[in-house]
């Protein structure tokens, strides 16, 4: 009894939301066996761009919001100083007051270094908490943040790495208790690690591109928990990814670049303890599970290649002025099945950028129209480039008589 305040205050969060859970046997690889963990807002998407791509981002051309992909990218960030502000109505067809807001900046120490700093928040609006009798006891605010600090170095003209580390905090039902468990607000921190590789090709006579590749680990950190018991702890949602793209310059005013993820949970597969039992976690450390995570599933291979989940987006520009954009998400059925198309566009102007980005409900069978809770999921972005604000105050013309 003492999770069941929190597991449900975790399902509201997460991802794979409106997905259930079932018992699992020995080895069945057919099974529905979703991988759930604590913090899951943390693989929720804060970019508008990337969100209209089918959440693909880890080789994309970098801009400001880069730190959530994959920090190495910005090593190549052409301009000095820029940041990204994000704002996401979140499971808008279950409830009107959950949201994601993201701020990132980054600044380029010289023409090798890039620093950066993000800061995610993720409110759940406002819960009524009642006793068994259906009296109201209080209402509560929920509320979750991360707070990151990048570091990223060029290595070579085409390679770059990166490492950030992250304070997470949770508060979902602090101050409440459940069967006389004392429910706290819950702390931890992780790092990412990643990798980034770039460069230019000659794809005919006439037209160029480049082409890249990144790898990105994040979320590698403690386990944390909402109570004070050393051995109720949940897992971060660590996650490995890996992927490529392809910009191509059609000619002087249109562009296109098309790119592929492919991600992977670092968490244990949950696993039955006895034939008929619910799911449940061996005890591993989070490192340990993280490489347990890649062997572990009690369906064996087969089940294993289910658990990765892919992204593929496409992204056209003209006059490197006005994009329109358009993806695609899959993820296994048996595995939390989310299954989505994307699309969006994009507005630059100057010192700003305005992104937008629309989920759009899509069909998980041949009959039947499964609603899902992330259907018309909208994110709203801002890039501010603050080198083009300094040419623009150099280029005015100061007043004459």
């Amino acid at each position: 009894m003492k999770k069941i305040l929190l597991t449900t205050s975790i399902s509201v969060l997460s991802i794979a939301a409106g997905f259930s859970q079932v018992s699992i046997k020995q080895g069945d690889a057919s099974a529905i066996n979703t991988i759930n963990t604590a913090v899951p807002f943390l693989r929720i998407s804060p970019d508008a761009r990337s969100g209209a791509m089918g959440d693909v981002g880890i080789a994309l051309t970098p801009d400001a919001s880069s730190t959530y992909w994959n920090a190495a990218k910005l090593a190549f960030m052409d301009k000095d100083m820029g940041a990204s502000i994000t704002y996401t109505p979140w499971l808008k067809q279950l409830v009107n007051d959950i949201y994601l807001a993201n701020l990132s900046f980054y600044k380029r120490i010289d023409k090798n270094q890039t620093i950066a700093t993000s800061l995610r928040y993720f409110s759940l609006g406002s819960i009524t908490f009642t006793d068994a009798n259906g009296a109201t006891l209080s209402n509560f605010n929920p509320k979750e943040f991360a707070w990151d600090v990048s570091y990223a170095r060029k290595l070579s003209e085409h390679f770059s790495v990166a490492v950030s580390g992250r304070y997470i905090y949770s508060n979902l039902a602090a101050g409440f208790s459940v069967s006389q468990v004392q429910i706290n607000a819950a702390n931890g921190g992780a790092v990412d690690m990643g990798m980034y590789y770039k460069k230019n090709v000659k794809l005919s006579k006439d037209m160029k591109g480049l082409w890249a590749m990144g790898l990105n680990i994040s979320n590698l950190g403690t386990k944390i928990s909402y109570t004070s018991s050393a051995s109720n702890k949940d897992y971060l949602p660590a996650n490995i990814g890996i992927g490529t793209a392809l910009k191509m310059d059609l000619d002087k005013f249109n562009t296109l670049e098309l790119a592929l993820d492919i991600n992977k949970l670092l968490v244990p597969t949950p696993y039955p303890v006895s034939l008929d039992s619910t799911q449940a976690w061996k005890s591993y450390s989070p490192l340990e599970g993280a490489i347990k995570s890649l062997t572990d599933a009690p369906g064996g291979f087969k089940e294993k290649l289910k658990e990765f989940y892919y992204s593929f987006g496409a992204e056209y520009w003209y006059d490197k002025q006005f994009s329109v954009r358009t993806g695609v998400f899959y993820e296994n059925p048996d595995k939390g099945g989310r299954f989505y198309m994307t699309t969006g566009i994009g507005v630059k102007y100057s010192v700003f950028g305005i992104n937008f980005s629309y989920l759009v409900p899509a069909f998980h069978s041949n009959t039947n129209l499964t609603r899902s809770p992330l259907d018309n999921t909208l994110r709203f972005g801002l890039l501010f480039d603050f080198d083009a604000l300094k040419t623009d105050a150099k280029n005015e013309k100061p007043a004459t008589m």
